[in-house]
């Protein structure tokens, strides 16, 4: 003969399986990667081939935003591409980030 279970609280069986479903769902969530969340101040680049006459203070005028200092445009822009603005050459590709 078999034991059959009886349900005592209807309450404590909605919250338990509830809580149980909470805890799978979290669970295969996590080991899928769906709770990594993007970043919405992720930085945008522009990709600018360098021609002969270039220099990273033209491209931080021509670039960056009118009301930030260009000396921190030019700043940003060496320091994204791991380079001086006495180092660019012309062929050389760059990052300079969107302002927007």
């Amino acid at each position: 003969m078999k034991k059959r279970y009886r349900i005592k609280s209807k309450f404590r069986f909605c919250l338990t399986v509830t809580i149980l479903l909470i805890i799978i769902i979290s669970a295969v969530g996590s080991i899928s990667g769906k709770d990594q969340a993007l970043s919405l101040s992720r930085p945008v680049y522009t990709e600018i081939t360098i021609v002969t006459g270039d220099t990273l203070w033209d491209l931080a005028k021509a670039y960056g935003p009118a009301d930030q200092d260009i000396r921190k445009v030019v700043h940003a822009i060496c320091k994204i591409n791991n380079t001086s603005a006495d180092k660019i050459q012309p062929g050389q590709k760059i990052l300079i980030p969107q302002y927007l």
